[in-house]
């Protein structure tokens, strides 16, 4: 599909011979990073803690084009329905909309292995036991997998290939600070290396444009996700989301977000820096229009993805061309 960068859909489909849709979960987990009444965590968190667009009924009557809502944005979504049910759903709209029959399950909102050991294995298990899927996927944060859990993970990897999403965002620990992440990079790196010796593989989270960042900052942290030899990354632009701290820096103009021309030029040397090996997720962060504060103005992810390869194509570059520059 893209020809300048090492895609996910194309890694899927040249492993299994075929394309391969994620179902995304909302597992009933909370996060450590949040407090109890749901204040605190980053500074980004709106609350919503990554949840499938496809599983938000709620949110059903709003379109991308949808104005910014502030009622919903300031509003924690009710837990979903049972896990089974939310599968059900998610492979009856993937194969609606994309005529999908592979699957992998996704555990995609908040913090996936804030649990004990035996609740997450019945979490797991519920969910793998609905069908035969060709990858598992957890996402959680780096303070949050101790030996334990990544041992449980890596009982799976017999019957499947099992992924962990560690967010990182920035390898700058001051960044971290600002934004409320609770760990630094170093725990981070901890974490990542342990994914690896359990035999898991390693998807490392990113944004570009965060407050105060330069180019050099984010080029760091792209250096960080090559150390540890990160099998996937998830780049995404920044996006302030309503009724977070962000958004309140935002609006008392305290930052500003990237252009479109912006991230295309950060988005574009990142790819170039990364490894050609590493299997590019994501390049462009996709928080609902109704729930979005900033930016407002910015192309759709076929669009964008689109811009980013006419760039590449005349600029004659592609990923991996200054690995280890």
């Amino acid at each position: 599909m893209y020809s300048r960068w090492n895609n996910y859909r194309d890694y899927l489909v040249k492993l299994y011979g075929s394309p391969v849709y994620r179902i995304g979960i909302d597992g009933g987990f909370s996060c450590p990073n949040r407090d109890k009444n749901g204040h605190g965590g980053c500074s980004f968190c709106d609350g919503t803690g990554a949840v499938a667009v496809y599983q938000r009924k709620s949110e059903s009557g709003f379109t991308h084009s949808s104005g910014f809502d502030d009622e919903v944005s300031r509003s924690l979504l009710p837990r979903l329905l049972s896990i089974e049910e939310q599968i059900q759903r998610g492979k009856a709209f993937l194969s609606r909309r994309y005529g999908a029959k592979e699957f992998s399950v996704y555990f995609q909102s908040y913090t996936n292995t804030y649990d004990c050991v035996d609740n997450l294995r019945r979490i797991y298990d519920s969910a793998l036991n609905t069908g035969n899927y060709k990858e598992f996927i957890v996402s959680t944060r780096p303070d949050c997998i101790p030996d334990d859990v990544l041992s449980l993970l890596s009982s799976y990897s017999s019957s499947m290939r099992v992924w962990v999403e560690l967010g990182l965002q920035s390898a700058n620990d001051r960044t971290l600070r600002r934004i409320g992440r609770g760990h630094t990079s170093a725990v981070w790196k901890d974490a990542a290396e342990r994914v690896h010796a359990h035999g898991l593989m390693l998807s490392s989270h990113v944004i570009l444009g965060l407050p105060g960042e330069s180019l050099e900052d984010e080029m760091h942290t792209i250096d960080l996700v090559n150390a540890v030899h990160s099998d996937g990354i998830k780049i995404h632009n920044l996006h302030v989301p309503g009724g977070t701290r962000l958004a309140d820096e935002y609006l008392e103009g305290i930052f500003t977000v990237s252009s479109e021309e912006r991230y295309l030029e950060s988005a574009e040397l990142a790819l170039r820096r990364l490894s050609p090996d590493t299997i590019i997720q994501r390049l462009i962060c996709e928080t609902p229009m109704h729930r979005l504060v900033a930016p407002r103005v910015f192309p759709d992810k076929s669009l964008f993805l689109s811009h980013l390869e006419m760039v590449m194509e005349a600029h004659d570059t592609r990923q991996g061309d200054l690995y280890g520059c």
